[in-house]
């Protein structure tokens, strides 16, 4: 399933990303996804905790997928 995500100025953290899409509870829990290699971005692991996400990038995580957007 995909939803989407409506980003506010130029980019958005990965690890804002996963708590603002309600993927994950907490920043600790966004950052120890990411260093398990768990988060994809675009197709691809991404092992970067704060990766700036830009709109039309796919993010990948526990089965769901997020599509960034602009907001508006």
């Amino acid at each position: 399933m995909t939803t989407t995500f409506a980003v506010r100025g130029d980019y958005i953290q990965l690890d804002q990303l996963l708590k603002a899409a309600n993927l994950v509870s907490s920043g600790g829990e966004a950052h120890a996804a990411v260093e398990a290699g768990l988060v994809k971005v675009d197709g691809r692991p991404e092992s970067r905790k704060r990766a700036k996400l830009r709109v039309g990038q796919k993010v990948h995580f526990n089965g769901e997928d997020v599509l960034l957007v602009a907001e508006g």
